[in-house]
């Protein structure tokens, strides 16, 4: 898969794409038909025949919808078809489908749900803004809570795709198909849960049309960022893959948990700096860590500013106390590749526009939820949110999460789509902040780095299975390592 493959475009980016492929010579009506067929052979694909009901809204994907009927029904599929509205309403393609459709029409209406059909959901497409109410509304339900099979056309009715919000409601649909490329929203939760398996199908869009339209949101993966990772070169040595920093604090399974994940994704040498009542227990780890005591902020400085130590890491463990507020802002101030997560933002709650106005260098925020809302006051999606984070603070962010958002300064953004449910375990988000650190320590770009660790750490979760523990992403990272990059 390369990188245009993993675009995805908003509502309105693929409104564009719909009229450049148009104006290029492509009719109309062959999308629509293009998009009822693949549809349709997704259903004959994972369905035999059966009931089929198909419920139309009043736009272009009711006309998907109408395609739909009359291709199944052509198989032998008894098929029902409900409108939203009147058929003399519709118009253009959608219009055009609908008289092709030579089966009866009848009312949007829960009882087009007797008899537990298949239900292909052509109400609503990705650019619905208002919730779902009266009858769509009252259908949806009923298909939710009649749990009856579902495929959502473009998007489940009721899903903002460029958000994933669900508005008012949306059906669980076992099945969505798309068109050309996917959307923000069938990664972001909640509609993510909603869509079920998605399929992106071609529908005869140029590929050129992509390039007109420069989409800056991708889906995360290797196509991103391989050609930037780091590479193993066989006369090199450890000082040229970086020296990290970690600042242990006193709760010591953070900082090691970080520190060895910085190692294991290919940092040269990493340093804890640890305050002397501690320096037992990180003296006591991994003994290929280096453990450094800094009793005063002197010490720490004198530690970081070596130019041999080109990365830190501040925040797993590290506390609330003033302290490290001044760690931060030195490490800051000394313009080392940096990350920053975990009590590393809280401690500037109160004062976030003083730790914004000291990021100059090359820096990474790997805040959850909860740490983003205590030091970013911005409105909207996950993905615009992630977005004006990005842009006041000067650092790339990684909002943490089922659909970890990864944002730069200048617009990029990538969602990470296939974290496991079992990362929801004390320690994955230090193991995360180590691996981010451990990819910037070797001069990868700060952006990538976010996106090379949230994917790969995902990814060495998912081999493990049940069961996990942080520890075991870390030891997993070896053999994700070699499968994407391959042996050096």
């Amino acid at each position: 898969m390369n990188v245009a493959d993993n675009a995805l475009l908003t509502v309105d980016e693929m409104y564009r794409a719909d009229a450049a492929a148009v104006a290029a010579g492509v009719p109309g009506l062959a999308l629509m038909e293009a998009a009822g067929t693949a549809i349709a052979r997704e259903i004959r694909r994972r369905w035999s025949p059966r009931r089929v009901s198909v419920v139309c809204g009043p736009g272009n994907n009711g006309g998907d919808g109408f395609v739909v009927a009359r291709l199944l029904a052509a198989e032998g599929w008894p098929v029902r078809v409900g409108l939203l509205g009147d058929i003399d309403w519709l118009k253009g393609d959608a219009a055009v489908n609908a008289r092709r459709w030579k089966g009866p029409v009848t009312p949007l209406d829960v009882e087009l749900l007797d008899g537990e059909p298949l239900v292909v959901d052509a109400m609503f497409g990705a650019g619905l803004q208002r919730p779902l109410e009266n009858r769509p509304r009252a259908v949806v339900e009923a298909i939710n809570d009649r749990k009856l099979a579902c495929v959502g056309v473009d998007v489940p009715s009721g899903v903002d795709g460029n958000g994933g919000a669900i508005l008012g409601a949306a059906p669980m649909c076992a099945l969505s198909v798309t068109f050309f490329r996917a959307k923000p929203g069938h990664y972001l939760l909640p509609g993510k849960e909603a869509c079920g398996d998605l399929v992106v199908a071609d529908i005869g869009i140029p590929a050129g049309v992509l390039a007109e339209i420069a989409p800056q949101t991708h889906r995360n993966g290797p196509a991103l960022w391989r050609a930037q990772a780091p590479t193993l070169a066989r006369g090199g040595n450890k000082y040229g893959r970086g020296h990290a920093v970690v600042l242990g604090g006193v709760m010591t399974g953070a900082a090691r948990l970080a520190a060895e994940a910085a190692r294991r994704i290919g940092a040269g040498l990493v340093t804890i700096a640890a305050p002397p009542e501690s320096r037992i227990i990180y003296a006591s780890g991994a003994p290929g860590t280096i453990i450094a005591t800094i009793d005063d902020e002197d010490a720490f400085e004198t530690l970081v500013a070596d130019p041999r130590r080109n990365a830190a890491l501040v925040g797993p463990g590290a506390g609330t106390l003033p302290a490290v507020q001044d760690k931060v802002l030195t490490v800051l101030r000394l313009e080392k590749r940096c990350v920053l997560d975990a009590d590393a933002l809280s401690v500037f709650a109160e004062a976030p526009d003083r730790l914004f106005s000291a990021i100059r260098g090359p820096c990474v925020l790997t805040p959850h939820e909860g740490e983003f809302s205590r030091i970013f006051n911005v409105d909207g999606n996950k993905l615009e949110r992630a977005r004006d984070a990005a842009r006041r603070s000067g650092a790339v962010i990684v909002l943490k999460g089922a659909d970890t958002v990864i944002a730069a300064p200048d617009g990029r953004a990538a969602i990470n789509t296939d974290a496991p449910p079992t990362l929801a375990t004390a320690g994955t988000g230090d193991v995360l902040s180590g691996m981010v650190l451990g990819l910037l320590a070797q001069g990868m770009d700060p952006f990538d780095a976010g996106c090379a660790a949230a994917w790969l750490h995902g990814r060495a979760a998912a081999a493990f299975g049940r069961g996990l523990i942080a520890e075991d992403i870390i030891d997993g990272l070896p053999r994700v390592l070699d499968r994407t990059f391959g042996h050096d």
